[in-house]
């Protein structure tokens, strides 16, 4: 499969950003972004929410939707037969992607349902599901469960019902003044009773690649499982789970070039084995009586009903779309991008990018407040030049609470923007400022 309908567009990968040439030629595999709004070209800065999707990915679901399917794993049929092989086929790519091993991928519909996953079926270890096997895996009242407050929603959320149910305490790795992670207090956190440490690679805020292995050794002296929320490192970063040391990480594949409806849980093939099911019904199952059931292997034993098999093949398309490209290539383009975009907001009078003080790397992504400017106001503003960013408190109500603000503006850049659009977005903020000022 091209990347581009040019294939001399990207030259052979390599650790280098891609070059202004590249871009351009690349974004001719995105149609959305050939569009106007308000009279404007679309200078799309939310692809931390949401990303685009290039033909190959758009032309995958189709062709499969129109020449292969087929229920998966289900029909002895030679549609049903193929349609199964596609479905393996992606299932490998995938984890290949992400340096997960056979058998180690699960697909969900989004990362939220699989950190639920893993959440609920921890739950029901703890109720004595999966028999003796899943001992290790039950949480008691005294235990704990650690997480961080610059969480996205998804990954504090399900850690506080699992505490409800087991009885656990929740605990949670406070942030400092600038909203840098205290190591110093994950070490004191992180104790013996720690049975599980959530925390995401990368902030949805801050744009800030945390200190994972750190974090990690922190949990390995104790014997606790790590989750990690890989959703914004998946698609911007060089992934590899198993170099990581991680249990358990969850990727959406709208934010990788993918369609929405499909994410995907890593977990170490011995975990998955004993690990009970979150959701039960047809295509997880052995043998069923009217009294008891007895469960597939993973990863089918968590992939109950019909799956969304065409959104899966085009996930596979957008890894292979990536791969071509290079992460590290997209990766250093992103990070040429995310400076220049952070030196031209922090040079704005009134304007506070969050977490400026943080001595982290970053990607490309920086959320900002305003003074004076509400973020929606700033967001509209910004709307009717065509560029779209995205306003609000983006699922992290404790981070925003703790830097001592309701809701910010954030631009998030991919392998697809231009230094003209992060400078578009520059000269907007200032244009927004220099408005509201004139009216008030």
């Amino acid at each position: 499969m091209s990347t581009s309908r040019d294939d001399d567009a990207i030259s052979p990968p390599s650790d280098g950003p891609l070059t202004d040439q590249e871009v351009r030629r690349l974004r001719e595999d995105f149609p959305i972004l050939q569009t106007e709004v308000h009279g404007h070209p679309l200078s799309y800065l939310d692809s931390g929410a949401t990303s685009q999707r290039p033909f190959s990915v758009l032309d995958a679901e189709r062709e499969f939707a129109s020449t292969l399917n087929a229920a998966v794993h289900r029909g002895a049929h030679t549609l049903a037969a193929e349609a199964t092989e596609v479905f393996e086929d992606a299932r490998e790519s995938v984890a290949r992607f992400i340096g997960a091993g056979e058998g180690e991928l699960v697909w969900t519909s989004n990362a939220t349902e699989a950190l639920n996953l893993i959440a609920y079926s921890l739950s029901n270890a703890s109720l004595g599901r999966g028999g003796a096997a899943a001992e290790p895996l039950r949480l008691r009242e005294g235990d704990e469960i650690v997480t961080t407050e610059m969480e996205h929603h998804a990954n504090l959320i399900p850690w506080q019902e699992l505490a409800a149910r087991t009885g656990a305490t929740l605990r949670v790795i406070p942030l400092d003044d600038h909203g840098a992670l205290r190591l110093d207090a994950a070490a004191e956190i992180i104790s013996a009773r720690t049975r599980l440490v959530a925390v995401t690679h990368v902030s949805n805020v801050l744009g800030v690649i945390n200190p994972v292995a750190q974090l990690v050794g922190l949990a390995r002296e104790v014997g606790a499982l790590v989750v990690l929320d890989a959703c914004q490192s998946a698609p911007h970063l060089p992934l590899d789970v198993h170099a990581l040391d991680v249990d358990f990480a969850v990727i959406s594949g709208h934010k990788m070039l993918g369609p929405t409806g499909i994410g995907a849980l890593y977990g170490r093939r011995e975990l998955l084995e004993i690990m009970p099911p979150f959701l039960t019904g047809g295509s997880m199952i052995t043998t069923v009586t009217t009294t008891e059931a007895s469960y597939l292997p993973p990863p089918q034993r968590f992939e109950a009903g019909t799956q969304r098999v065409s959104q899966v093949v085009a996930l596979a398309a957008a890894v292979d779309y990536l791969t071509a490209v290079g992460m590290p290539r997209i990766a250093a383009h992103e990070a040429a991008l995310g400076a220049r975009l952070f030196d031209g907001l922090t040079a704005i009078d009134g304007v506070r990018v969050l977490g400026a003080g943080i001595a982290l790397p970053r990607v490309g992504l920086a959320s900002f407040d305003v003074d004076g400017i509400h973020s929606h106001d700033v967001g509209q503003f910004l709307d009717d030049l065509g560029i779209a960013v995205r306003v609000g408190h983006h699922c992290a109500q404790p981070l925003h609470r703790r830097l001592g603000i309701t809701s910010s503006t954030r631009a998030s850049t991919y392998l697809y923007t231009t230094d003209a659009e992060v400078d578009a977005v520059v000269d907007g903020v200032q244009g927004a400022i220099d408005f509201f000022r004139r009216g008030a």
